[in-house]
């Protein structure tokens, strides 16, 4: 069968469909990996004699890739293709996924994640540029919904996956599962999904720009993990001074190349700017409280890591039922009103999870609070990707996809690493009366963080989408009704 045109297919036809459970899939197993790995570490460690360090890098070695090369994963598909990028993600993944899932010893398992990482860079930005570039600027805002909405309910299925797989098959299945997946998205892309390009496409490589930002990236993130689990030792301080100084470096090399990996005039456009800010506040403040909460389940209120997971399915049903409207809504309305609600609401709901604790039941106390963020982070995340894409021109989807991907990592590894000792849980014992203060603290820290989230999408983002969206190459998909040059 022979691809659509991009920029043709239509939501809600069969060409659609195709389009959009290819980027759902491919995009939902690098979600999933990053949740599902969580509830399986204790297996792992007694199969492969692992300690804590060990253990630890079994997801370290995974996010190191991914946050470092997410950027490049973006530029590299406008470059050279969106869709054949895309491929090599998923088959980089996929072989990665057999090598973790097959592997004997712990050093392999640790080499395999960092290469799920690799194939992860390529998957996410190119799932979101090839959506955005396959649909017609009408329907994009609805088929953007309904991608956040699916490939959101992926990352939070994670913890139940993962449970369910380690209790009835082995920690090895959480790897494995992922071959049949991938082999199914790879026959849907190729026959469905049409190839795009960026209008520099057969121009020259940023490598230094790549270089850079990678060294950059990866030394930031190397810190962060490291940081918090031996304090400032040489390496540590070492891989922080690289990772900054690379990092301010990175816009003098972009200004002084013709093709930059990153063309900063992207970040001249408030709405951008401001979309990404409020991705920092919003992703950093889930991830810090999702980490601390489902601690305190487990080791504070006695549940099991299954139960600790399906706790948190309200969420994913809410994703699915409602990201799909909160995208028609988006464009419809413009992403303003949504984005600048749905983190307040969100917000509202780290605040009562802040009062859960230890003797706390979970229908009275711990579901409402779940479900009123969960309809918040509903109503931000699909608008609030509608938003950043709307805000690029079309040669550069990938590499707005890659910067927003890479802010939503960069911000979950920050808050992870310090909302911890922000709300002084250094050093303290988890199910400890001291542990469940600090959880609430830093709930309550959160909860202010993700409402910040709202306001700077308030001050930031249009009221509302053009008339005519524009989707010629080298022009931007919509209009920014500030006036603000793009």
């Amino acid at each position: 069968m022979t691809p659509p045109v991009a920029g043709a297919v239509r939501a809600g036809t069969p060409a659609g469909r195709w389009v959009l459970a290819a980027t759902v899939l491919g995009s939902g197993m690098a979600f999933l990996d990053g949740t599902v790995v969580n509830v399986a570490l204790p297996a792992i460690g007694r199969d492969l004699d692992a300690g804590l360090s060990g253990l630890q890098w079994i997801l370290d070695a995974y996010l190191l890739t991914l946050g470092a090369l997410l950027l490049l994963g973006g530029a590299l598909g406008d470059r050279y293709g969106r869709r054949r990028l895309f491929e090599v993600g998923l088959v980089a993944f996929s072989a990665a996924s057999a090598l973790c899932g097959l592997a004997p010893n712990l050093g392999l398992l640790i080499v395999a994640r960092a290469v799920q990482g690799i194939g992860g860079a390529l998957l996410v930005p190119g799932s979101l540029a090839l959506l955005s570039a396959s649909f017609a600027p009408d329907d994009r805002g609805r088929a953007v919904g309904a991608w956040s909405g699916l490939a959101g309910a992926f990352s939070a299925l994670g913890p139940f996956v993962g449970g369910w797989l380690v209790d009835a098959a082995s920690w090895r299945w959480v790897f494995l599962i992922n071959l049949p997946v991938a082999a199914i998205t790879v026959w849907v892309v190729r026959a469905h999904v049409p190839e795009s390009r960026g209008a520099t496409e057969g121009g020259r490589l940023d490598l230094a720009g790549a270089a850079v930002v990678t060294v950059g990236l990866g030394g930031v993130v190397f810190a962060l993990i490291e940081g918090t689990a031996v304090g400032a030792s040489p390496l540590v301080v070492a891989a922080t001074v690289v990772g900054v100084a690379a990092l301010a470096v990175f816009p003098v090399v972009e200004r002084a190349k013709p093709e930059p990996l990153v063309p900063l005039e992207l970040f001249r456009s408030r709405q951008f700017s401001g979309a990404n800010a409020t991705t920092f506040a919003v992703y950093g403040a889930f991830a810090g409280a999702l980490f601390l909460f489902v601690v305190q389940l487990q080791e504070g209120m006695g549940y099991s890591a299954l139960e600790a997971g399906a706790a948190m399915l309200p969420v994913t049903v809410l994703l699915l039922v409602l990201s799909a409207r909160a995208g028609r809504l988006g464009q419809r309305l413009g992403p303003r009103l949504p984005m600048t609600v749905g983190p307040l609401v969100a917000g509202a709901g780290l605040l009562l999870l802040s009062g859960v604790g230890p003797g706390s039941s979970y229908l009275p106390t711990v579901l409402p609070a779940v479900v009123v963020f969960g309809v918040g982070l509903a109503l931000t995340v699909a608008p609030l990707t509608t938003a950043v894409m709307a805000a690029v021109e079309e040669r550069h989807l990938g590499v707005g996809s890659g910067v927003n991907n890479a802010v939503a990592r960069v911000a979950g590894l920050l808050s992870v690493a310090l909302l911890p000792l922000v709300a002084g849980l250094r050093g303290v014992d988890p199910g400890t009366p001291a542990f469940a203060a600090g959880v609430s603290g830093a709930l309550r820290i959160a909860a202010a963080v993700c409402a910040l989230g709202g306001l700077v999408a308030f001050v930031s983002v249009r009221r509302s989408t053009p008339a005519q969206p524009v989707s010629q190459p080298g022009m931007t998909l919509a209009c920014n009704e500030l006036a603000v040059p793009q």
